[in-house]
């Protein structure tokens, strides 16, 4: 009696070492690369999108622009030419919300700060206030390295139109005039043909532990 249970103990052991090795290949098997989605407008909420743009399915990017950095430097999507990207928009003077973005845009930095692939954008929805001179004392404050994390100011109208008809991060309309106001959380992960490939919660640690995630996917594509 006592060798059988001694047998059939071996037998366990085996057994569940080979149920072991074969939920591994299995595992192995299909956890197969998932390249992230490319999103088009059609794919966002219809709050996201500009009326002009929600039943577009393709070919939607980044469009160009011209703004000036917290050196006064003229950035454009040539200096994100063949990069990948997070952008977001912020101001300066909020209390709520941007400082916890900030924060958060400051750890992606330190992630990547040696990664020559992959660079920061910050856009100011308030660029009457954010001068250069504003953006330079915030860019010190916060630790912003200067090769890795353009802050941007420039024309409203250009500012507030990249973020309702190329990032589709704004849920409001309006039309960068004096009286409107963009208050977003949003987080965009564009890649090196300036299209977007993820939208995160700047405010949300977790949000920000996906998108360092999908930003290495990002890079293993072709």
């Amino acid at each position: 009696m006592l060798s059988f249970f001694k047998d059939y103990k071996i037998f366990g052991i085996v057994f569940l070492v080979l149920s072991i090795i074969i939920v591994s290949i299995i595992y192995n098997t299909l956890n197969v690369y998932q390249p992230l989605p490319i999103y088009q407008p059609a794919m966002v909420s219809t709050e996201l999108v500009d009326s002009t743009l929600q039943y577009q399915k393709k070919y939607h990017k980044i469009a160009d622009f011209k703004l000036l950095n917290q050196n006064g430097k003229t950035i454009t999507q040539n200096d994100y030419k063949d990069k990948i990207y997070v952008a977001d928009f912020f101001f300066t003077t909020c209390l709520t919300i941007c400082p916890i973005m900030t924060g958060h845009m400051a750890e992606i930095q330190k992630e990547i700060l040696n990664d020559n692939d992959v660079l920061l954008l910050s856009h100011t929805v308030t660029p009457e206030i954010d001068t250069v001179a504003q953006l330079k004392r915030y860019a010190i404050e916060k630790g912003v390295n200067d090769t890795k994390w353009n802050l941007v100011t420039g024309d409203k109208k250009q500012i507030y139109e990249l973020a309702r008809k190329s990032y589709l991060a704004v849920k409001d309309a309006g039309d960068g005039g004096p009286f409107d106001m963009i208050h977003t959380e949003n987080f965009m992960l564009i890649d090196k043909k300036k299209q977007i490939r993820g939208f995160y919660d700047g405010t949300d640690p977790d949000a920000i532990q996906k998108l360092l995630e999908d930003i290495k996917i990002l890079k293993e594509e072709k």
